[in-house]
């Protein structure tokens, strides 16, 4: 982990040094998808990881399966969790930090529950009592394993967790309570230093009533997750892959996310984002890539990013929705593509930076309710005005309307002018 010493008003000192950006890439495993965790090979990780680090990268982003690691709600069992130790320590053998995701949940368009969460045993993951103290027992017990392992950057609650909201029916109020109860069972085996987060898909931002809010994910845990997908609410195809839109989602992601935070200087991390296919052309891929990574280094507090994913879903695998099978920087014969290509040269011109984002001087006010979230998302009207002052040459920051009168607050973010819808 890097910290960054910051001032008590939660802005960093001139003389601070500008803190490093860190990029990775969430690991799809080439041969067998996550279905590898049933037979899990080293060497094929082994593979794998070093074609990853071949890139500049220095992180990864991993998933084991929540029904082999937990069968049974009272059974975690110790060689699933040896296999997630095998895989952080490959890692770090090829010079790779690692994030573990804990409860997966959901991946590429598929979900994965437990059989004791199921059918004749179904249990609300959200809600019941017993189903959140399973899921607790789960993540303390990978967090104990994983503590020693000094490349860790942290854990995860797991992916997406909102994309199960479906089938287990849920509140505000009730989500609340489940991550707050899991984060605090994430942290108890971790050692200081080590991050410990939760994320969500774009519902939470501007799904109008979604039980995920905004606030939950840039209040709780110690950094905000964004995944900003060109094909959330249509962007691509609505805007064009091309698009001044899509080529600057994740900067805008990482501004909206900005905004709901109690900590004016909390980080945040693009965790996902990609170039799915047929939203965004091959050809166009690696233009995307770099446009995405140069406009979300313009923000401040940008912890760093990681792309979806490291190798394409091999098509010998069925039922995977058409975009998943191409989302990776390496094809399913480990190559990498011109996408892997543009990525490092991007991370590397990046890493050569050594100056700090511009502040954001002026914000443009965020005026929405539950109900109304969507305004905030492409096709929205408040999304369709940031996106043109952005285009006129602006940098606008994304201020809430209840703190668009608080001067301590936009003080401590660096924001002097603020600009309202018309």
């Amino acid at each position: 982990m890097r910290d960054t010493p910051r001032s008590g008003d939660g802005t960093r000192p001139e003389e601070d040094p500008i803190p490093a950006l860190r990029f990775g890439v969430n690991y799809t495993p080439r041969r067998g998808w996550f279905h590898s965790w049933h037979d899990f090979d080293p060497e094929h990780a082994r593979e794998d990881l070093a074609q990853i680090a071949g890139l500049g990268l220095d992180h990864v982003r991993v998933f084991h399966l929540w029904p082999l690691l937990q069968p049974n709600r009272t059974l975690i069992r110790t060689a699933a969790v040896d296999q997630l130790l095998r895989l952080v320590d490959l890692a770090a053998e090829a010079g790779l930090d690692v994030m573990v995701d804990g409860v997966q949940g959901h991946l590429s368009s598929f979900d994965f529950y437990p059989e004791w969460t199921r059918s004749w045993h179904h249990r609300n993951v959200f809600t019941d009592p017993e189903a959140i103290e399973a899921q607790a027992r789960l993540l303390s017990t990978l967090g104990h394993a994983l503590a020693d392992r000094p490349n860790l950057i942290g854990l995860q609650l797991g992916n997406e967790l909102n994309n199960l909201v479906e089938h287990n029916p849920v509140t505000p109020a009730e989500v609340d309570h489940y991550l707050d109860t899991l984060l605090a069972a994430a942290r108890e085996g971790l050692p200081p230093g080590r991050l410990v987060t939760h994320s969500a898909y774009d519902a939470a931002w501007y799904g109008d009533d979604h039980p995920f809010t905004p606030e939950a994910s840039a209040r709780k845990g110690d950094v905000t997750t964004v995944h900003p997908w060109v094909f959330s609410a249509n962007c691509a195809r609505r805007y064009g892959p091309r698009s001044f839109e899509v080529l600057h989602l994740a900067e805008y992601g990482t501004e909206l996310a900005k905004a709901y935070a109690d900590d004016p200087a909390r980080p945040v991390w693009v965790q996902e984002t990609g170039a799915p296919e047929p939203h965004i052309p091959a050809a166009d891929a690696p233009h995307l890539a770099r446009a995405t990574l140069l406009n979300a280094a313009e923000c401040a507090d940008l912890w760093g990013v990681t792309w979806w994913c490291s190798h394409d879903v091999d098509r010998s695998l069925a039922d995977y929705p058409e975009l998943e099978y191409t989302l990776g920087l390496f094809d399913s014969a480990g190559r990498p593509k011109p996408i892997a290509e543009e990525f490092a040269r991007t991370v590397a011109e990046l890493r050569a930076r050594s100056t700090a984002p511009r502040p954001r001087t002026t914000a443009l006010v965020l005026d929405c309710t539950p109900a109304t979230r969507s305004v905030s998302g492409p096709g929205g009207a408040y999304f369709e005005a940031w996106m043109r002052l952005r285009e006129e040459g602006g940098r606008p920051a994304v201020v809430l309307a209840e703190r668009a009168e608080d001067t301590r607050h936009l003080a401590a973010r660096g924001i002097e002018r603020t600009v309202r819808l018309p």
